[in-house]
């Protein structure tokens, strides 16, 4: 196995579920009721994602589908929630991310995602800048599992698809890195993730994510 590089999708692996706090805040922002709301978010999220709209324009969707005008106040309260409710961490993927960095191998970053979550996640997380590559879907105007995403993050790693391994939460999203010939695993818990990778034979070439200290460094 001439692996080489692994590479972490953002949303649900290296970071947490939603925040519900600012899930909460973005509801009561809009007036709308719970089920309203999460139909709307996510009925326009993928254009948002793919650089159709940007984050202005994707909560002024949302207000046209749903009959409502918010106001500048509104608007800028939901662009700050909205990128909050996705910025809680997953702390122990994060370390080990950085433990395969230290091993030698590259280390990059594919997700689906929209203009103004990126700007607030590089002015709020330097530690971006350890990752060799990120691939933002709204950059390129294409998302996974769309080949072509897949296919530019590894030319920007500098890696054939064979050498390098992609994680993400969604089976659909890992089945389009295998279908390109990377390997993939679908990440659910850090016990599990470590099961697969036992189980694949990754253990023999990665190092195995050390869940005990990375829970120590962050209490």
């Amino acid at each position: 196995m001439d692996l080489r590089a692994v590479v972490f999708d953002y949303g649900m692996v290296l970071s947490q579920p939603p925040e519900k706090a600012a899930h909460g805040g973005l509801i009561e922002t809009t007036g709308l009721s719970r089920d309203l709301f999460d139909q709307y978010y996510w009925a326009n999220r993928e254009d948002y994602d793919a650089g159709i709209w940007g984050g202005t324009t994707f909560w002024e969707k949302v207000a046209k589908d749903a009959g409502l005008n918010f106001s500048p106040e509104q608007m800028s309260r939901l662009l700050k929630l909205d990128a909050q409710m996705w910025m809680s961490l997953n702390e122990p993927v994060l370390a080990w991310s950085q433990q395969v960095r230290a091993a030698g191998f590259k280390i990059g970053i594919l997700s689906n995602i929209g203009d103004e979550m990126v700007k607030a996640m590089l002015e709020e997380f330097t530690w971006l800048t350890n990752y060799d590559h990120c691939t933002w879907s709204y950059e390129l105007g294409i998302l996974k599992p769309q080949p072509e995403i897949y296919l530019h993050t590894l030319d920007k790693l500098g890696v054939e698809p064979q050498q390098a391994l992609f994680l993400d939460d969604k089976p659909v999203n890992v089945r389009g890195a295998e279908e390109v010939g990377m390997y993939g695993i679908v990440f659910s818990t850090m016990e599990q993730l470590i099961a697969d990778l036992k189980s694949r034979g990754f253990d023999s070439v990665l190092p195995l994510p050390d869940v005990l200290h990375a829970a120590k460094a962050n209490e």
